[in-house]
C-alpha cells in the first residue's frame, strides 16, 4: 500500500521520485508526502467499513494541508475539525459543509456562529455550558443547531498520557457514570433550538490494541440504546478516530480487523456510524527529510547534527515518540550509536536518540518516515527559523503545497512601534 519505498539500487523514493533529489530541488528540511498513499489508506478503510451505513470524517488535525485535503476531498472524504480555522480550511478545500463535524471542548461564540451560518453537519458538544452557548446563538439567529453529544465512557486507551481522552481525569465528554450524559441528552431532545443527531466518542489517538476500541463501543451503544428505549431520537453515533499505526516497521494499519470488530458490534442496529481517521491515513504517507550539517563525537556517542529541528517535527521532543530515521541513499551497516539533534538551542531538540546508525557524512539527507501526521501542522518558528516546506508526489508529478518561507517574511509579520 505504501508508496514509500527503496527502489532496486537501495535509493528511497517517495512515488518513484528519489527522495535525495528532492531534497536537492527543494531544500531541506522538507516535507514530502505520498497523494497515492493517502488515496489508498483512505480507500483501505472506507472499504473495511463498507458493510455499515456510516461516513468516513478525515481528522483535519492530523494533516491540514489543503492540498491533502483536496485530494481526500475528491476521494468522498468528509472532515472532523476542532476550530473555525480548520472549519475555513476544510471549505476551501472543497468539503462540503454538511459534511463537517465540529468537535473539541472549547468553542468560542463566534466559531459556532460560523459553522451554524455555513450549514455545518454537526456539532460535537462536551459540556452543559457548551449546550447553553449554543442552544442560544442558534436561537438568535433563528436556525436549529445539528449537535451531538460526546460521553466520556471511561475507558483508557493504553497510549501515551497526552493523547488519551477516554477517561474521567480528562476534559473530555460527558461521563456516562451516573446517567450524566443519559439526562443532558434528554435535554437536547427538548431543547426547539438543538436537533439531536446523536453521540459520539473518541478515546484517544495511536490505539494499536482493538479491546480499547471494543469497550467504547458497546458502553456507547449500551446507552443509545436506553435513550432510544426512552423514545429519543438518536440517529447516529459517532465513533471517532484514533485507529495507530507502528511507527517501528511502517507495516499498514490493520484497516479490516477494525472494519470487522465494527461491523460485529454495529450490523443491523439501525444507527448510521461515522469515523474520524486521522493518522491511520497521513502518518505513514509522509517523510520529513533533513540533511546533515556536522557530524560531532561525543564521548560515548556521535551526535548527527542536521538542519531539521523540534520546530519541525516536535513529536520526539514533547510526546518521547520514536521515528524510524535512515539514510536517503542505500543503506549501510550500522557503525555505533547517534543522537540525531537539529540546531535548537535546547537539549530536547531531538530527531532521535541511540539510534545505530551507518556513517555518515556531512551534506548526508536522512529520511525521518511516518511523519506525515502531526509534523507539518506542529511546526513553529522558534529560534526565528522559518517553517519546513511541503510537497505532494501525485501521479508522478510533484506538487509544492507549502513553500518554505524566508526570514524577512516572518519579520514582515510584526510590526515594530519603537523603531
Amino acid at each position: 500500500m505504501t508508496q514509500i519505498t527503496r527502489d532496486q539500487q537501495g535509493h528511497l523514493t517517495i512515488g518513484g521520485q528519489s527522495a535525495a533529489e528532492l531534497a536537492e530541488a527543494y531544500g531541506t528540511p522538507l516535507y514530502v508526502y505520498s497523494g497515492d498513499g493517502f488515496i489508498a489508506h483512505f480507500a483501505a478503510f472506507t472499504s473495511a467499513v463498507s458493510r455499515l451505513d456510516c461516513t468516513v470524517h478525515y481528522a483535519v488535525k492530523a494533516n491540514s494541508s489543503l492540498g491533502v485535503l483536496g485530494l481526500l476531498a475528491r476521494q468522498g472524504a468528509g472532515a472532523d475539525i476542532v476550530s473555525g480555522g480548520e472549519m475555513k480550511r476544510a471549505l476551501t478545500a472543497g468539503i462540503a459543509a454538511e459534511k463537517i463535524v465540529f468537535s473539541g471542548v472549547g468553542k468560542t461564540d463566534l466559531e459556532i456562529k460560523e459553522a451554524l451560518q455555513v450549514g455545518i453537519g454537526q456539532i460535537n458538544a462536551e459540556s452543559a455550558a457548551e449546550l447553553v452557548h449554543i442552544s442560544a446563538i442558534a436561537g438568535d439567529m433563528g436556525v436549529s443547531a445539528p449537535v451531538a453529544l460526546r460521553v466520556n465512557v471511561n475507558v483508557d486507551p493504553g497510549s501515551h498520557a497526552k493523547i488519551s481522552t477516554g477517561q474521567r481525569s480528562t476534559k473530555f465528554g460527558i461521563p456516562v457514570a451516573g446517567g450524566e450524559a443519559a439526562a443532558l441528552y434528554r435535554k437536547v431532545c427538548a431543547d426547539p433550538n438543538l436537533i439531536p443527531r446523536g453521540l459520539a466518542v473518541h478515546i484517544g489517538s495511536q490505539l494499536r490494541q482493538l479491546a480499547p476500541f471494543e469497550r467504547a463501543y458497546q458502553e456507547l451503544l449500551q446507552l443509545a440504546d436506553g435513550l432510544r428505549a426512552e423514545g429519543l431520537d438518536v440517529p447516529i453515533l459517532d465513533l471517532g478516530g484514533g485507529l495507530g499505526i507502528d511507527y517501528e516497521t511502517g507495516t499498514s494499519p490493520d484497516f479490516d480487523a477494525y472494519g470487522q470488530m465494527v461491523t460485529r458490534i454495529f450490523a443491523n442496529r439501525a444507527y448510521k456510524l461515522g469515523f474520524e481517521p486521522g493518522r491511520s491515513i497521513a502518518a505513514d504517507n509522509g517523510v520529513f527529510l533533513t540533511r546533515t550539517l556536522f557530524v560531532k563525537q561525543g564521548e560515548d556517542k556521535r551526535f548527527i547534527i542536521v538542519d531539521g529541528a523540534m520546530n519541525d517535527l516536535i513529536r520526539p521532543t514533547l510526546y518521547e515518540a520514536w521515528h524510524r530515521i535512515e539514510p536517503a541513499d542505500p543503506l549501510q551497516p550500522a557503525t555505533g550509536k547517534a543522537d540525531i539533534v537539529g540546531p535548537v538551542c535546547e537539549t530536547g531538540d531531538y530527531l532521535g536518540q541511540a539510534r545505530n546508525m551507518p556513517d555518515i557524512a556531512e551534506g548526508d539527507v536522512l529520511a525521518v518516515f511516518s511523519a506525515g501526521a502531526y509534523g507539518a501542522v506542529m511546526m513553529s518558528t522558534y529560534n526565528t527559523r522559518p517553517e519546513a516546506a511541503e510537497i505532494m508526489v501525485h501521479d508522478g508529478k510533484v506538487h509544492v503545497l507549502r513553500a518554505r518561507r524566508s526570514v524577512e517574511e516572518l519579520l514582515a509579520c510584526e510590526d515594530n512601534p519603537f523603531s
